[in-house]
């Protein structure tokens, strides 16, 4: 332990403290932190490794979590196996499990949501609930919060997307407006950008951009 108040009450084993009050509560084993209170509130979680300012700051008996940047991961308490990279990364899980989060605020308000991967900052932000959701690109599924089996690659691709679920958009843009249809596929720049309903297929840049 290096800090002050650095493993302060600590009673596990085999843990690593980097900062002012890191691992303060700690009880668990086999974690690492490195930074001002990260991993502050840990009591009985295992293998987790924290670095940043108040990372996994709220997490009690999560274990298996990795938080990298400002307050990445802060508000996790007890889900496991979360991969957290950028700054406000994952900030508001509490329970979920399962799910990277590569960029400055992404997956940012996600609670429960579970094995949900995004990649780029703004993806998948407003995620609270929607499961195994994929985002690759700036603001990819932003606006996502219920939906759930996305697929999103490509910068603002199914921005729009709250509730929708079962959708691929490959492209910029791609499926930009959808908000709550299904079962829809789009391939190409702004394919079905003006798209609303479920069950449709664009292939091609700005196929059913019309609509």
């Amino acid at each position: 332990a290096i800090g002050t108040y650095a493993l302060y009450t600590n009673t596990g084993s085999r843990n690593t403290a980097l900062g002012y009050q890191s691992l303060y509560y700690n009880t668990g084993d086999y974690n690492s932190a490195g930074g001002y209170q990260s991993l502050f509130r840990n009591i009985s979680g295992d293998y987790n490794a924290a670095f940043g300012y108040e990372s996994l700051y709220s997490n009690t008996s999560g274990n298996y979590n990795s938080a990298i940047g400002k307050s990445a991961l802060y508000s996790n308490t007890t889900g496991d196996n979360n991969l957290a990279f950028g700054n406000s990364a994952l900030y508001s899980n509490t329970t979920g499990y399962r799910n990277t989060a590569i960029g400055g605020n992404s997956l940012y308000y996600n609670t429960t949501g579970y094995r949900n991967t995004a990649l780029g900052r703004n993806s998948l932000t407003s995620n609270t609930t929607g499961y195994q959701n994929t985002a690759s690109g700036y603001s990819a599924l932003a606006s996502n919060t219920s939906g759930r089996n996305n697929n999103a690659f490509g910068k603002d691709a199914l921005f729009y997307n709250t509730t929708g679920s079962f959708n691929a958009a490959i492209g910029d843009h791609a499926l930009l407006n959808n908000v709550s249809g299904y079962f829809n596929t789009a391939l190409g720049r702004n394919a079905g950008y003006y798209a609303t309903g479920s069950g449709n297929v664009f292939i091609g840049y700005s196929a059913g951009s019309n609509e």
